[in-house]
């Protein structure tokens, strides 16, 4: 019982010091070294050189790729003007009737296509605030739209997205990210669903109480007031926010905007699914760069080449647009620093615990959790931790580094289909994790300029309510029909 109070004190520091701006690259190695000290279970130097930066460099080394390849994509589509013109196009089409719907689309077009959740906050919330402002909607719904639509389905539910929670699982269960795409469809249908109905309803409850939009600057907040901000409990899941583009400057058409978006999900689908079948991947099997399986590595090498075809696209198709091409990846590319280095601090984290004496005892009441269903299991444990971490790709990497290889036997031993376990993995990671004190939550309401007390119930409602329902249904759906 000490001992296990011991890896609850160091994770409840965790969160708390998180919170308080404690950058992760320092506190997760610290609170890991705590919990070792604490328990007494390892000797402190071996399970940091070992343990720590062993599992915090295999993380790096299998998704840094990606991150790198995202942020350069977010960056390439807010400075082309291209994450606008998609936001504006689609808005002009729905009209300021279906301002809430045309918000949740736009945020969702983009994420789907690959877009930093963060870029398209900051992009598309001056698009909402004239949206709203001229439906007389109030401004503090803006955030739980936003919320919607970039924050709950098209990160870990919709198939072939590039989001990083799609990704993570994708070596433990050999699969891809189209990995089970009937129930990631009814799941993103459910939160699509379930956030509009509710934003909806407000919005005209509002209305008959007499509450309009609000007098309301609607300026994005100065640069330097985010960057502060975010260091204030943001540190899980940040990306570099983006800058402001100049007005005058011309947007390009909707069809080019869009391109690289349906070049991401095209080419992402068309390597894995006519590709790789092509390719003799039999080397993989020897030294130097085996021994693996093309099952292992397809769904990371299908999201590099399409974010990558769709970079080259971007760049081809505005070079005009891009003012300065040079300080546009070099900006993209820092910004992807920060967070995959935040994210594999906390697998280090996991990692140290995992080693621990004590992690026997932690395993065996998780596992118990499902009853014999690992479905439960693993979402139970997903859940958990990525709300007492803040982050869903932090709280997923956790338990998948200690568990994944246990949660994939199993499925063996149980028939659970693998592809089901990876969808339910994923949305799962998203359900319970933008509590107060996730950094996406911060980020956008200080964007927004609106505080916790006015906007969070929203965003609770549809990015914990709405994912919780939709993963509810399909872990009952997989567990009868199984994947799909």
């Amino acid at each position: 019982m000490i001992d296990l109070a011991a890896v609850l004190v160091a994770l409840g520091l965790l969160m708390f010091l998180a919170f308080r701006g404690i950058t992760l690259i320092l506190l997760a190695p610290a609170m890991a070294m705590l919990a070792v000290v604490m328990t007494g279970g390892l000797p402190v130097l071996a399970a940091y050189t070992q343990i720590f930066m062993t599992s915090t460099g295999g993380f790096i080394i299998s998704f840094f790729p990606l991150f790198l390849l995202g942020a350069v994509f977010g960056k390439l589509m807010d400075d082309s003007g291209s994450a606008k013109s998609i936001a504006r196009s689609v808005s002009a089409w729905l009209g300021p009737e279906r301002s809430i719907v045309s918000v949740v689309l736009c945020c969702g077009v983009l994420t789907y296509g690959g877009v930093s959740a963060f870029v398209v906050a900051f992009a598309i919330f001056p698009v909402a605030a004239a949206l709203f402002r001229t439906a007389d909607i109030p401004k503090r719904l803006i955030p739980g739209t936003l919320a919607l639509g970039a924050f709950t389905f098209t990160m870990s539910a919709l198939p072939g997205t590039p989001a990083i929670q799609n990704a993570i699982p994708m070596p433990f269960f050999n699969t891809t990210s189209f990995a089970a795409p009937g129930l990631g469809i009814i799941a993103a249908v459910i939160m699509f669903a379930l956030g509009v109905l509710w934003l909806n309803r407000r919005a005209k409850s509002a209305r008959k109480a007499g509450e309009g939009y609000g007098d309301h600057a609607d300026a994005l907040p100065a640069r330097d007031v985010v960057m502060r901000e975010r260091t204030q409990g943001a540190g899980f899941d940040i990306a570099e926010l983006p800058e402001t583009r100049r007005e005058e400057e011309p947007l390009p058409p909707f069809a080019l905007a869009v391109l690289p978006v349906v070049t991401v999900i095209v080419a992402n689908f068309a390597f894995v699914e006519f590709i790789v079948p092509l390719m003799d991947t039999s080397y993989l099997a020897e030294p130097p760069l085996g021994p693996t399986t093309i099952e292992s590595v397809r769904g990371l090498w299908a999201v590099i080449t399409a974010l990558f075809l769709a970079i080259i696209l971007l760049i081809v198709f505005n070079w005009r647009r891009l003012e300065d091409l040079r300080a546009s990846l070099d900006k993209g590319a820092d910004a992807s620093v920060l967070p995959i280095f935040n994210t594999a601090s906390l697998v280090g984290f996991g990692a140290i615990i995992a080693a621990l004496p004590v992690f026997g005892t932690i395993s065996d009441a998780v596992l118990s959790l499902g009853g014999g269903n690992p479905l439960i299991t693993v979402a139970a444990s997903v859940t958990a931790l990525s709300a007492m971490t803040g982050s869903a790709s932090g709280g997923m990497s956790i338990a998948l580094d200690a568990l994944g290889a246990t949660f994939a036997d199993l499925a063996r031993t149980t028939g659970v289909s693998l592809e089901a376990m990876h969808r339910v993995t994923a949305v799962a990671s998203g359900a319970l994790d933008a509590l107060p004190h996730n950094g996406a939550v911060i980020t956008l309401l200080t964007v927004c300029g609106i505080g916790h007390r006015k906007a969070y119930a929203d965003i609770f409602m549809v990015a914990i309510v709405a994912p919780m329902a939709a993963l509810a249904v399909i872990i009952g759906l997989a567990s009868v029909f199984g994947s799909f």
